[in-house]
C-alpha cells in the first residue's frame, strides 16, 4: 500500500482568524532556551528534557480553565532525578511544578517554568497484608490500583469521577475524595504513610520508625518550626475549635491546619500537611493507603423530582437509612448528559427544573443489602417523584448494567456538559460544601445567584456530604465575559462563607480559581499560619507558588485560556485528560488531549508564525503518524469524541491525487496484491531460514533511511509466515453460518513453530464439531473490510472496497439469511460499523440486513453449548483487541478462554498494542511503547498458553513479551478435539 508522504502545509489549520492574545510569544519557536536546556540535559540527561515548542504546549494544559506554557519538560525517572531537579532549581533561583495526569481542575498541574512529568515512569501497585494495605506509586490511576485490590475484596476510599484518569499521587496532593469518601474516606483519613521528596531534596519515608530521627539530623529548623506552630496553634482554644469545626464538612481549601492536631511529632505533622498541599510543599513519591472492605451486594435508584431544592430536601432522609451515596443531578446535568453513551434520549426533553437523586446502599452480604432495601422503601412514599420514575415500588435496582448506566451518566457531569457548552467558550468547575442540613437552602441561592450573573449553569455534587459542583461556561476572549464570571465568583465566595460558613473548596484543593479567597474562608490568623508553614518547608519558593497561596486578589484571572474553534469533532473536548490512559502512544509521542491542544494552539497563531511552522513540522510524526488509529479514547471520552478519526482524516488530507490513485488501484486489483503479498511473505521466510533475520533487517533498514520510516515497513522477527495458499474445503449445502476469513489471516499464517491447525481450519473444525458447520465462499480472494484503506484515510480506495465487500456478502449470505462470521476482531469492526458511511444509498440498505458476527461471539454463544471441553492447559493470559472493546465482546472473548484453561487472566495494564495492522512494522517504537506495562505482567509468570483475537494484535504481543500469542479459537479447536 502506498502511504502518506510527509506534507506539514496540508495539516494547516483552516479558517484561522486574527491571532489570538495569549498565543504562544513567537520567541518560544524554538522551544526551551538553549542554556536552561544544556544544563538539564547534563545533570539528567538529554532524553529526560523535552523542549521542543510542541512539547512545551501540549503541557500547557490540564482539565482546568487556564493555561501556562512551561519553559522546559522534565520526564523524572526516578527520586534522584527529583532531587536533583529541586537541587538545580534552588541553585538557579527557578519554579517547579509536578504533573501526573494533569486531571485538575484548578490549574494545580501547570507551570511557567520547570514542568516535571511524574506519570511516565511512576505507576505501580504493591498490595501489602492480603489487601489491607496497599503501596503505590503516584503516577498510578485509581482505577488501576482499585482493579489490584478488588482481587482480595479491598478498595480504596478515595473515589473521584475521574478514577480512570487521575493518579493517586494527584489524588493525595489535593485531599480528592468524591462519591462517597466524605470526611471520613478520604485521603487525610485513610491515608497510612508517604514517601516525599522535601524542596531541600532530603527523603523522608515517614513509616519508617527512625524517620523523625532522621529528619532531626537533615532538618533541625523544620523540626523546630513545625513543633513550634504546632504549639502556637494549640495555646489558642478559639482557633483549635474553628479548625475542628472547618473540618466537620469537606475542606479542602488551604494546607490542613488539623495536622498540627492531629501529629505528635515533626514527621506525623508532615504526613498530614502533604495532603491537599498541591505539590507546594514537596513531592509524594509513595503513598501506602489503608484500603476499605469492597462491599459487592449494591442496590440503587435513579430518582427523579420536580425541582433541584426538592431533591436536595430528601438527600437527609437517604443519609439517615444508611445510604453511601447520594449524588444530585440538575437538570442541565440531565439534559447533557444523553451525549454520553446509554443514557435515555428523551432526558433531553425533561423540563428545566428536574432534578435527579442517583442513591445507592452498599453491603457485604444479601441479608444485609435487603435491609437497607426495606430501609430504602420506607423513605419513598414521602418523595413527591416525577416521571420516568414510574412506579416507587420498583425504583431500586441490584441489576449491575443498569447501576453502571447510572454512574456512568453521574461521572460523566464535567465531561458532557463541559461537551455541551457554546463552541469557543471556557469551562469553569467549581466544587464547594455546606452543611449537609443546608443543601436544598445553598441550592436555591446558588440558582440565584447564576440567575442574578445571567449564567445558566449545571449543578450536580456528592449531595449526601453537602458537596456541590457547578459548571459555567464564558469566553475568556472577552473582557466583558471575564468580568462577569469574576463578579459572580467574588458574589459566590462571599455567599458561601458568610450566609453557609461553607467550604469555598471541598475536594478538588484550592488552586489557582480560590487562592485569591483564602483568607476570606479561613480569616487572617488561620491564613497568616498556612502562609508561615509554605515558608518553613520552602523558604525560596521554589515549588508551586500561586497555586495555592495568592495574594493577588485578581490571580484567579491570570492565565485564563481562550478555546479557539478547531475541527468540529474536537470543538467539544474540555482537555479533562480522560482518554490519556487508554492512548497507545501516550507514553511516546502525544495523547489525544495533547493532539488537540495543539490543533488549538495553531489556531491561536498568526499566519506565517515561527511557533505555527514549528508546530505543524512535529505534528506529522508526534499526532498523525504516531497515532494507532484505534479509537479507543472516543470509548474513554464521555462525549465520544474520536481523535483516532481525527488523525485518519488528517492523513487523508496530506495525500496527494497520485497516491489517491495508486491506493484506489490496488483495492481494484487486491486480488493479485494479496496474491504477491502471501508470496512475499513466504519468500521472506525461505531468506530468513537460510540466512537469519540480519539480512532483511538490514535491507529494510536501508530502505527506511533512503524513503522515510511511513514507507517502509520494519522487518520484524516476529512476523508470522505465510498462510496455506488453499482455505479449507467447506460446503455451502446445510451450512449455519458463512465464514469470512480475513485477508490478513489469507496472507498470514500462526506462529513460527506452531504445528497448527490454522485459523481458518480450526474455525471450520470447531463450528463441524458442534453441528453449526460453516462455508467459504470461493471468491472471498480479493475482497477485505476496507480497514487497510480506511485507516490510512484512503478515501476512494476505502469506499472502492467497502461497497465490493459488501455486495459480496449480501450475496454470500443470501441476503442476510445467514450470519457471516468474521475472524479477525478489527475486521469484524470494520464490516459491522466502519464501513457504513462509505457505502451507497442502496448498499447501505443492504448493509442493514446483514448479521455480521466476530467468530468469539459466534464460538461463544453458538459453539460452545454444543461442544465437549477434553483437554484444558492450566493458565492462559488473554489480550483483549481494542476492536473487542468496541464491539462489546470482551465477555464471550474471556468465556471461549475459560473453556480452554483453568486459570485465565487478563492482565490489568491490558490496552491496545498498537500493532494496528502494519503501523507496529512502520514504527515498531509505537508498540514497544504502548505494550511496555503490559508485557511486563505477561512476563513476570510463565502461562501455558498466550491468547487474543486479531493476528496482528497476537504479532505485536509476541514481539513485546517474547511469548507466542495465537488465536483463542485455535485454542478451543486443540481442547475439543478428539
Amino acid at each position: 500500500m502506498p502511504l502518506l508522504e510527509p506534507k506539514p502545509g496540508a495539516l494547516r489549520p483552516r479558517g484561522t482568524g486574527a491571532p489570538a492574545p495569549d498565543r504562544v510569544p513567537e520567541h518560544l519557536a524554538g522551544g526551551t532556551p538553549p542554556a536552561l536546556r544544556a544544563e538539564l540535559s547534563e545533570l539528567l540527561g538529554a532524553e529526560k528534557v523535552l523542549w521542543k515548542v510542541s512539547d512545551l504546549v501540549r503541557y500547557a494544559t490540564d482539565a482546568s480553565p487556564y493555561r501556562f506554557v512551561p519553559q522546559v519538560v522534565v520526564v523524572a525517572e526516578d527520586i534522584d532525578d527529583v532531587s536533583a531537579v529541586l537541587s538545580y532549581a534552588h541553585g538557579k533561583q527557578r519554579e517547579v511544578v509536578f504533573r501526573a495526569a494533569g486531571t485538575s481542575l484548578n490549574g494545580q498541574a501547570q507551570g511557567e517554568d520547570i514542568l516535571v512529568d511524574v506519570r511516565r515512569h511512576w505507576a505501580g501497585v504493591e498490595v501489602l497484608e492480603e489487601g489491607r494495605r496497599a503501596r503505590i506509586r503516584p503516577g498510578t490511576t485509581v482505577f488501576r490500583a482499585n482493579a489490584a485490590l478488588a482481587r482480595h475484596g479491598r478498595i480504596l476510599g478515595p473515589d473521584p469521577a475521574s478514577a480512570v484518569a487521575c493518579t493517586l499521587g494527584g489524588v493525595v496532593a489535593n485531599n480528592s475524595s468524591g462519591m462517597t469518601a466524605g470526611t471520613t474516606r478520604n485521603s487525610y483519613r485513610t491515608l497510612s504513610s508517604l514517601t516525599l521528596v522535601l524542596p531541600t531534596g532530603t527523603v523522608v519515608d515517614t513509616a519508617d520508625p527512625l524517620a523523625d530521627e532522621e529528619l532531626a539530623r537533615a532538618e533541625p529548623g523544620l523540626c523546630h518550626g513545625l513543633m513550634e506552630l504546632k504549639r502556637e496553634i494549640e495555646a489558642d482554644p478559639a482557633l483549635v475549635a474553628r479548625i475542628r469545626a472547618k473540618y466537620e464538612i469537606k475542606n479542602t481549601t488551604g494546607y490542613r491546619l488539623d495536622a498540627y492536631l492531629d501529629g505528635t511529632t515533626p514527621v506525623e505533622i508532615l504526613r498530614g500537611l502533604m495532603v491537599g498541599s498541591e505539590g507546594t510543599l514537596g513531592f509524594i513519591a509513595e503513598v501506602v493507603f489503608d484500603t476499605l472492605p469492597l462491599d459487592r451486594e449494591l442496590t440503587s435508584a435513579l430518582l427523579f423530582f420536580p425541582s433541584l431544592p426538592a431533591a436536595a430536601a430528601a438527600v437527609p432522609l437517604f443519609n439517615d437509612a444508611g445510604a453511601i451515596a447520594v449524588e444530585l443531578m440538575d437538570g442541565n446535568t440531565l439534559r447533557a448528559s444523553v451525549s454520553v453513551a446509554g443514557v435515555p434520549a428523551d432526558w433531553a426533553e425533561l423540563p428545566k427544573d428536574t432534578a435527579a437523586l442517583l442513591v445507592e446502599f452498599r453491603a457485604p452480604d444479601a441479608a444485609a443489602r435487603a435491609e437497607y432495601e426495606r430501609r430504602a422503601a420506607a423513605v419513598l412514599p414521602a418523595l413527591e417523584l416525577v416521571t420516568p420514575v414510574a412506579s416507587v415500588t420498583n425504583a431500586f435496582t441490584s441489576d449491575p448494567a443498569a447501576i453502571a448506566g447510572y454512574w456512568k451518566a453521574r461521572k460523566a457531569f464535567v465531561t458532557a456538559v463541559g461537551g455541551a457548552r457554546p463552541p469557543g467558550t471556557t469551562l469553569i468547575t467549581e466544587d464547594f460544601a455546606v452543611p449537609p442540613s443546608r443543601l436544598a437552602e445553598a441550592c436555591e441561592a446558588l440558582l440565584a445567584l447564576q440567575a442574578e450573573h445571567g449564567f445558566d449553569a449545571a449543578v450536580a455534587g456528592h449531595a449526601a456530604h453537602g458537596n456541590l459542583h457547578f459548571l459555567l461556561a464564558f469566553d475568556a476572549a472577552e473582557p466583558a465575559d471575564v468580568a462577569r464570571y469574576a463578579a459572580f465568583m467574588d458574589a459566590f465566595c462571599h455567599l458561601t462563607v458568610e450566609r453557609f460558613d461553607g467550604s469555598l473548596k471541598a475536594e478538588h484543593s484550592t488552586g489557582r480559581n480560590m487562592a485569591p479567597f483564602l483568607e476570606l474562608e479561613w480569616g487572617a490568623k488561620a491564613a497568616d499560619l498556612m502562609w508561615r508553614t509554605k515558608r518553613l518547608l520552602d523558604p525560596d519558593a521554589v515549588l508551586a507558588p500561586r497555586v495555592l497561596l495568592d495574594r493577588d486578589p485578581l490571580a484567579h484571572l491570570r492565565g485564563l485560556k481562550t478555546i479557539p474553534r478547531v475541527e468540529d469533532v474536537a470543538d467539544p473536548c474540555i482537555e479533562c485528560g480522560f482518554c490519556e490512559p487508554t492512548c497507545p502512544s501516550g507514553d511516546l509521542t502525544t495523547t489525544p488531549r495533547q493532539r488537540i491542544v495543539l490543533r488549538r494552539e495553531m489556531t491561536r497563531q498568526r499566519p506565517g508564525s515561527p511557533v505555527l511552522a514549528e508546530l505543524l513540522d512535529a505534528y506529522g510524526y508526534d499526532a498523525v503518524d504516531t497515532c494507532a488509529g484505534d479509537s479507543t479514547c472516543m470509548l474513554a471520552c464521555p462525549v465520544g469524541i474520536d481523535t483516532g478519526a481525527l488523525m485518519r482524516d488528517f492523513r487523508h488530507r496530506r495525500h496527494g491525487a497520485r497516491e489517491e490513485r495508486a491506493a484506489e488501484l490496488a483495492a481494484r486489483r487486491f486480488r493479485a496484491v494479496e496474491a504477491g503479498a502471501r508470496l512475499a511473505v513466504a519468500a521472506s521466510g525461505k531468506i530468513t531460514h537460510a540466512l537469519g533475520d540480519r539480512v532483511l533487517e538490514a535491507v529494510t533498514g536501508a530502505a527506511r533511511k533512503a524513503v522515510r520510516p511511513d514507507l517502509v515497513p520494519e522487518w520484524l522477527p516476529q512476523v508470522p509466515g505465510a498462510a496455506a495458499r488453499r482455505l479449507p474445503a467447506t460446503r455451502r449445502v446445510d451450512a449455519a453460518a458463512v465464514y469470512y476469513p480475513a485477508c490478513v489471516n489469507r496472507i498470514f499464517g500462526g506462529p513460527p513453530g506452531d504445528p497448527g491447525p490454522s485459523l481458518p481450519e480450526a474455525v471450520v473444525a470447531v463450528s463441524e464439531r458442534a453441528g453449526k458447520p460453516v462455508w467459504i465462499p470461493r471468491d472471498v480472494a480479493g475482497t477485505c473490510c476496507a480497514t487497510i484503506w480506511h485507516s490510512k484515510g484512503y478515501e476512494a480506495g476505502n469506499r472502492l472496497m467497502a461497497n465490493r465487500i459488501v455486495e459480496a456478502a449480501w450475496g454470500w449470505t443470501a441476503g442476510g439469511r445467514l450470519p457471516l462470521v468474521v475472524d479477525a476482531s478489527s475486521c469484524t469492526l470494520g464490516l459491522a460499523r466502519e464501513v457504513v458511511p462509505f457505502l451507497t444509498a442502496d448498499n447501505q440498505a443492504l448493509h442493514a440486513e446483514l448479521r455480521i458476527v466476530d467468530s468469539v461471539v459466534w464460538a461463544a454463544e453458538e459453539l460452545l453449548p454444543h461442544l465437549e471441553v477434553r483437554r484444558t492447559v492450566g493458565s492462559a493470559v488473554l489480550h483483549p483487541t481494542c476492536s473487542s472493546r468496541h464491539l462489546g465482546d470482551e465477555a464471550q472473548l474471556r468465556a471461549v478462554a475459560g473453556a480452554c484453561a483453568a486459570e485465565v487472566v487478563v492482565p490489568d495494564d491490558a490496552g491496545c498494542c498498537a500493532f494496528a495492522g502494519d503501523r507496529g512494522m512502520l514504527h515498531p517504537e509505537l508498540t514497544a511503547a504502548a505494550t511496555a506495562r503490559e508485557a511486563a505482567e505477561v512476563r513476570a509468570r510463565e502461562f501455558d498458553a498466550y491468547l487474543s483475537a486479531n493476528r496482528m494484535c497476537e504479532v505485536g504481543m509476541d514481539r513485546a513479551t517474547g511469548r507466542p500469542y495465537h488465536s483463542v479459537l485455535v485454542e478451543l479447536e486443540r481442547a475439543t478435539r478428539p
